[in-house]
C-alpha cells in the first residue's frame, strides 16, 4: 500500500512558522508590527525588478502580503518567513517555500532581500537554513526555483549552495512591461551537503 504525505500534513500542529536560527539572522513568523518593514522591502524597485509583481506604493499592500502569508500557512500551501537580523530582530528580507507537495516530496524556494542590505552575504545564509529546513524537518526530496537569467545576485546564491541549471523558459513572465526569460534550477536531498553546500555558518 502507498502512502502519500499531503501538503497539509506538513507542520500539520502547528500555528505558526517554527524559528530557524543562523549566525547573524532569524527566520522567524512576521506580525503585524512588520508591515512597516515588508513596505520597506517591496517598495523599492531594485528588489522588485526580477520579483512576481511590481514595486508597492501603498502600505495596505504590505498590509494584505502578511494576511495573505498567514492565510497561505493555515492552508500549508506557502510558508514564508521573515528575515531578520539577530542584533535587533528587524526583518530585512523573506524566505519562502511554495508549490508544497507531500506525495511528490518537493517545493519550490524563494527569496528576497531589502536594497540597503545586499553584498553583505544574508541572502545566501538564509536561504542556506532554509534549505536545510526543507530537507531535514520537512523531508523533502527535492527543491526548485527559476530566476531571471539577468539576476546574477541570485544565480550566485543558488549555484552557490549547489543547486543545478536544470532548463531555460523564454518568456515565462510579463512584468514591468516587458517579457521576461527564466532559468530553472533545482537541487536533489542526496546532493545537498551539510556543513559545506547548503550549509548554515556557526
Amino acid at each position: 500500500m502507498k502512502i502519500v504525505r499531503l501538503a497539509s500534513t506538513m507542520l500539520a500542529d502547528a500555528l505558526s512558522l517554527p524559528t530557524l536560527e543562523t549566525h547573524r539572522l532569524r527566520l522567524r513568523w512576521m506580525t503585524e508590527v512588520d508591515v512597516p518593514a515588508l513596505f520597506e522591502i517591496f517598495s523599492h524597485p531594485e528588489v522588485t525588478r526580477y520579483w512576481s509583481w511590481s514595486a508597492y506604493t501603498e502600505v495596505p499592500q504590505a498590509e494584505k502580503l502578511l494576511r495573505d502569508i498567514h492565510e497561505c500557512f493555515a492552508e500549508r500551501s506557502l510558508f514564508q518567513w521573515g528575515v531578520a537580523r539577530r542584533e535587533d530582530d528587524r526583518v530585512v528580507g523573506t524566505c519562502t517555500l511554495s508549490d508544497l507537495s507531500g506525495q511528490h516530496r518537493r517545493a519550490s524556494l524563494g527569496y528576497t532581500l531589502s536594497r540597503a542590505y545586499w553584498g553583505q552575504g544574508y541572502a545566501r545564509e538564509a536561504v542556506s537554513r532554509m534549505v536545510e529546513f526543507g530537507f531535514t524537518s520537512l523531508e523533502l526530496h527535492r527543491l526548485e526555483a527559476d530566476v531571471d537569467p539577468r539576476n546574477a545576485g541570485s544565480i550566485k546564491v543558488l549555484e552557490g549552495l549547489g543547486f543545478q541549471r536544470e532548463g531555460y523558459q523564454r518568456e515565462r513572465y510579463f512584468l514591468n512591461d516587458e517579457a521576461q526569460d527564466a532559468v530553472m534550477y533545482g537541487l536533489l536531498r542526496r546532493e545537498w551537503r551539510p556543513g559545506g553546500q547548503g550549509g548554515v555558518p556557526r
